[in-house]
């Protein structure tokens, strides 16, 4: 089982950035790539970005690509997502969520949310405009 913890969320106005953090535990050796979704109010759950765990490729929603930055520390089994020039549309609670080791094909499956196993609780991000 892993487990995921996020953090950093909060209220921020337009143009603002924030750092969101994503910790593991558990058993990380089984992860294989790590995402972050987010669902606005009255909205579907939406990709945002994602990392592989080894070699830490990455893949980005167009609506975020140049604004978001997600990184990784294997160290510390933890995943970020840096946000900067937030816009009021980003107002969302923002989930991280890990898939295990398996065949996907390419990593353009990162952001198929069925292939991740284990999700977050959550953590809200507001943006004032």
């Amino acid at each position: 089982q892993v487990q995921l913890i996020e953090s950093g969320g909060g209220l921020v106005q337009a143009g603002g950035s924030l750092r969101l953090s994503c910790a593991a535990s558990g058993r990380t050796f089984m992860i294989d790539a790590m995402g972050w979704f987010r669902q606005a109010p009255g909205k579907e759950r939406e990709f945002v970005a994602a990392i592989r765990w080894g070699g830490g490729s990455t893949l980005y929603a167009d609506s975020v690509k140049d604004r978001f930055t997600v990184s990784r520390e294997n160290g510390k089994n933890t995943v970020y997502l840096q946000m900067i020039s937030l816009k009021s549309e980003d107002t969302a609670v923002y989930y991280c969520a890990a898939r295990t080791l398996g065949l996907y094909g390419s990593s353009r499956s990162m952001l198929q949310e069925s292939t991740y196993g284990y999700w977050g609780q959550g953590t809200q991000v507001t943006v004032s405009s």
